[in-house]
């Protein structure tokens, strides 16, 4: 009399392989081992792979301590980090296409970064204008192609310095322009401006900190400290115009190049200022250039006249 076949799982089990015993009541009788084998089906999904992001934001420098993140102290990218933490709980650190300084203001900063959670563009650019502060706004966001970096895929920066020229500049314009209501000739800072376009050694236009040699880089962009372009940027276009405003005149500079040293634009300006006023001559600026030597340009102008105006890429 044979038992009733019994379907017996084991160890082997795991493997997917059932065996099935039909096993007599005798001892010593043959045992009839039938094996079916059941396949096994992946029910482990592949981890899903980082998403490249790149966000457009504006935003208001004056209470920020600049774009790079530091201890204790409000910074942009400080700030964007950690509202991606909030919505997504994830805290990578945003890339800017220039680490900008205190006090300098941006219409189209761009930033770039990895995150794993799977957010339509549209829903992640609400979410974090809801959670970051009024001074900072996403205008764009969107996702990129791997390997995209907003500093290194960057191939143009184009910077804005603006100059209210009224007598008494409106308070609510005090944040965003440098007020210099003394005469200026504006033919002498068109002259000063056209000598920076080209190709040319700009250190005598770079930042002269006491701790610039314990910097990771001296460039406005903060660029790689490998950068083999040493001091060297190509200015591409440098130009003043005039604005009309309701609460008066304004002289905005632009200026559109490969790279930025740091404080070289409000150097520029500086110096195009004391050309401007008639303390050098416009016609000295290649023999400044050429002096490689912060003493032999201008001041620095203040930061609240600055604005990076945008970023291109390929």
């Amino acid at each position: 009399m044979f038992l009733k076949a019994a379907c017996l799982r084991s160890a082997e089990a795991k493997t997917g392989c059932v065996h099935t015993i039909l096993s007599p009541s005798g001892a010593g009788d043959s045992v009839n081992l039938l094996s079916r084998k059941a396949p096994v089906t992946e029910t482990t999904q592949q981890a899903r792979a980082p998403q490249t992001w790149r966000l457009t934001l504006a935003y208001d420098g004056t209470d920020f301590h600049g774009w790079q993140v530091q201890p204790d102290k409000p910074t942009v990218q400080g700030e964007l980090q950690a509202a991606l933490g909030r919505i997504a709980g994830e805290t990578p650190l945003p890339q800017g296409s220039g680490r900008t300084d205190a006090g300098v203001h941006a219409l189209a900063q761009v930033a770039s970064f990895p995150l794993m959670a799977p957010i339509p563009a549209e829903n992640l650019q609400r979410a974090l204008n809801r959670t970051l502060p009024a001074a900072i706004r996403i205008l764009e966001a969107r996702v990129e192609p791997d390997g995209f970096h907003a500093r290194h895929s960057a191939r143009a920066k184009t910077y804005e310095y603006r100059i209210f020229r009224g007598e008494i500049c409106p308070p609510f314009l005090a944040r965003y322009v440098y007020a210099c209501p003394w005469p200026l000739s504006v033919l002498a800072l068109h002259e000063a401006a056209s000598g920076f376009v080209g190709e040319h050694d700009f250190l005598s236009f770079a930042a002269t900190d006491p701790d610039v040699t314990a910097r990771t880089n001296v460039s406005e962009d903060r660029d790689d400290p490998d950068d083999r372009r040493g001091t060297v940027r190509t200015v591409f276009s440098s130009a003043w115009e005039e604005q009309a405003t309701a609460a008066g005149r304004v002289l905005v500079y632009r200026v559109r190049g490969n790279g930025f040293l740091h404080h070289m634009v409000r150097n520029l300006v500086g110096t195009m200022l004391d050309a401007g006023r008639g303390h050098i001559d416009p016609k000295s600026i290649a023999e400044i250039l050429e002096a490689r030597s912060r003493s032999a340009a201008g001041p620095t102008a203040p930061a609240r006249g600055l604005f990076l105006h945008s970023v291109e890429y390929d």
